[in-house]
């Protein structure tokens, strides 16, 4: 039982097994430098099943495991182990199990292939996902594919790195199992995360189930020692964990779940018929692509600034740049033909839910939920002005988590935000877009829907999906287990599956009274106020040309998610987590009439113990950001922490609302400037929930603020 959290003095850059712990021989380097050089290994080509979808999208990122090195070297710090600390983190930070560096001995170049003018390695290790139980229909989809799978996340993980090496203007290349030029076991002993027994290489902690890759390069980096060959781990101080690592007891819970099931227990979670805030069927408008606020950005309705930031900012820092590439290769893959004929063993709609939540786990997503598709939650049109008709009767929709330590040492709105928005993007992507094509070899019509290319609005499929409820922070669900830290993704699909109810853990009650996340917005984009009716929902409505203008044209950071990292319930509650964490998720799911009670306490205590600040132990990253076509060093970064003097009844600026009868027209390509004051102005127009409610139990009209504007520029043309 513990008062403070372990983890909180642990690096990232260490990860989440104790390797640190475990006896070292710096003598193995000599021996495994001496071992004559091997040829390469060539791998079985998969032509079947999830194996051979999980080779294609390794393919997918082949193209980048090597590429153009910039111009001018980064001001990267002469610290190697400043440079090394970095490295790791974003490693561990992108899900490596184990990460380690070493120089690279003439030895370990195979047999044949080039060798290149790189003196030192990056080698990571990605552990299997849980496997599927005997009974679970989705246990005969992984056999022989869990292999395959980890390379392809390895894959990943390593072009990434690459990436971000060469835009800091290093040469560097990727190398996975069966597409490298140098041996991956020896550099895996050299480096310190894998020994050597019975003529493989293993993890101390988790055995031959694992994918390695590597990244060569030219960096000067610090190097790890190899382990012994004889370390063993001692289960008494694994099972209650050392150093902060992930203890013994939490990952054998986590495996000892069904694998239907998240490593959070959501199924503790009330589950009721309709959502716990109202959406009025049948009034909701449906919107066009063009109406997206970023997407207003780029066509110039917030400005020329905003025009201009909008097309780098996610991308600002190198790491962010580093997975542009990979991300933007798997749109092309996203749309693809069906075999014809559904197979039959696809026919049972239990079983499809539960083999298709097994495989999202085994895949990387963090939590997922079923649901129906209203029509309201598709896209009215494309950004061409085509209309777009609903085409899939199901979601699967998918939440991948952030990064709770990365989380931990930032401001919400420095240069680390915007690449964890896309480190959440570029994993959903892979993971739906995997999914989808193995349903489609077997004849069911599906698609991923991600932030690249969607035809859906995500957050109603994720409040439908039983993930969450709508929280103060405006158009975004939040989950009693990782509160808003986390990026969804979705597969729409005709697979027959079983829809969950949605969730009630009383999240409405407790953003009635916290307002923390509105204290902290760093530009009054979140209201103070009551909940309003918006287009046919009932929210704390966000204004949202000011949040998008903030995170777009921030000159100190990358993005912004400052309203994630201050929000009471952006916590770990785990057999590792702080009791007061556990109890209180408990009581908040639990306990519902005690909210009165403990709701301001809770507040008042995630202030006084300093939630919500900076951890500089979890700060791994380096401050930099790529102007053009080189990286710089930064002007200025964002270094908030919270204010909890900062009184809730301050004077804040008003919201503006944008209806959809003031959206642009679907096919309008010029600019179609916004006016903030008259978004103030149309408050007016706003119906209560209650006003709303009884108007729609009367039969009366819809309000004409929910007429969205309509093909007329289409027409006005012809």
């Amino acid at each position: 039982m513990l008062i403070f959290e372990p983890g909180r003095r642990r690096g990232v850059e260490t990860g989440r097994y104790p390797l640190e712990t475990l006896a070292r021989d710096s003598g193995l380097i000599a021996s495994e430098s001496a071992l004559n050089p091997v040829a390469g290994v060539q791998l079985e080509t998969p032509t079947a099943g999830l194996a051979a979808c999980a080779r294609r999208y390794a393919d997918i990122y082949e193209p980048f495991l090597d590429g153009k090195v910039a111009s001018a070297v980064a001001p990267v710090p002469g610290d190697l182990a400043v440079r090394s600390r970095d490295i790791k983190g974003a490693l561990y930070y992108l899900d490596a199990a184990h990460a380690g560096i070493c120089r690279i001995p003439d030895n370990a170049w195979l047999i044949n292939a080039d060798v290149l003018a790189h003196d030192h390695a990056i080698v990571l290790m990605v552990e299997y996902g849980r496997e599927p139980e005997p009974d679970n229909p989705a246990q005969p989809w992984l056999i022989k594919a869990q292999g395959e799978i980890a390379r392809m996340r390895s894959c990943e993980i390593a072009v990434c790195i690459a990436g971000y090496l060469r835009q800091l203007g290093f040469a560097a290349r990727a190398h996975l199992q069966g597409n490298a030029h140098v041996d991956l076991d020896r550099l895996a002993v050299m480096c310190g995360i894998a020994q050597r027994r019975s003529g493989a290489v293993h993890s101390p902690f988790f055995g031959n189930c694992h994918a390695i890759a590597a990244i060569t390069t030219d960096y000067e980096l610090a190097c790890d020692d190899p382990l012994a060959a004889d370390v063993r781990v001692s289960v008494w101080k694994d099972w209650w964990g050392t150093g902060g690592a992930v203890s013994g007891r939490e990952r054998r819970r986590q495996q000892g779940r069904a694998s239907h099931l998240s490593r959070y227990p959501m199924e503790r979670v009330k589950r009721v018929s309709e959502p716990t805030t109202a959406i009025l069927q049948g009034e909701i408008p449906r919107v066009p692509k063009r109406a997206a606020f970023f997407t207003r950005a780029a066509f110039g309705d917030l400005g020329p600034r905003a025009q201009r930031e909008v097309k780098r900012f996610a991308y600002k820092h190198p790491l962010t740049a580093g997975m542009m590439h990979p991300l933007r290769a798997l749109v092309p893959h996203q749309d693809g033909e069906k075999v014809d004929g559904i197979d039959p063993a696809l026919l049972d709609a239990w079983a499809n839910s539960r083999s298709i939540r097994s495989l999202a786990y085994h895949l990387g997503a963090d939590l997922v939920g079923i649901c129906e598709v209203p029509e309201y939650a598709w896209y009215s049109h494309h950004l061409n002005g085509d209309p777009i008709e609903p085409y899939h009767s199901h979601a699967v929709v998918m939440l991948i988590d952030q990064g709770f330590e990365t989380m931990e040492g930032a401001s919400g709105d420095d240069w680390i935000s915007g690449c964890q928005s896309m480190r959440g993007y570029l994993r959903g992507a892979e993971i739906a877009g995997l999914m989808a094509e193995y349903l489609r070899g077997r004849g069911v019509s599906a698609r991923p829907q991600t932030n690249a290319d969607s035809d859906v609005l995500q957050m109603p499929l994720v409040l439908l999906a039983g993930l969450g409820e709508l929280a103060r922070i405006g158009e975004l669900v939040l989950n009693p287990f990782v509160g808003p830290r986390f990026k969804s993704v979705v597969l729409t699909t005709d697979l027959p599956l079983i829809a969950d109810d949605a969730v009630d853990f009383g999240l409405q009650y407790f953003c009635n009274h916290c307002r923390k996340c509105a204290r902290e917005c760093p530009v009054s984009a979140i209201p103070f106020g009551p909940k309003v009716m918006f287009n046919g929902y009932e929210m704390w409505k966000p204004d949202v040309e000011r949040c998008t203008r903030y995170r777009v044209t921030n000159q100190k950071g990358s993005a912004c998610g400052r309203c994630m990292k201050t929000y009471p319930l952006n916590k770990v509650v785990s057999a590792d987590g702080v009791v007061l964490h556990r109890v209180a998720n408990w009581l908040g799911i639990n306990a519902h009439w005690l909210k009165a009670v403990i709701i301001p306490m809770v507040v008042k205590l995630d202030d006084w113990l300093g939630f919500g600040k900076r951890n500089a132990v979890k700060r791994w990253w380096l401050d930099l950001e790529v102007v053009g076509e080189q990286v710089v060093e930064p002007r200025a970064t964002n270094e908030r922490d919270i204010d909890p003097e900062a009184s809730v009844r301050q004077q804040k600026s008003p919201v503006g609302y944008y209806h959809a009868n003031e959206m642009p027209a679907p096919d309008a390509q010029d600019p179609v400037p916004v006016n903030h004051k008259d978004a103030v102005a149309r408050a007016a127009a706003l119906e209560t929930p209650e006003q709303a409610l009884r108007r729609y139990a009367e039969g009366g009209v819809a309000p004409s603020i929910y007429t969205p504007v309509t093909e007329s520029a289409i027409e006005e043309v012809s």
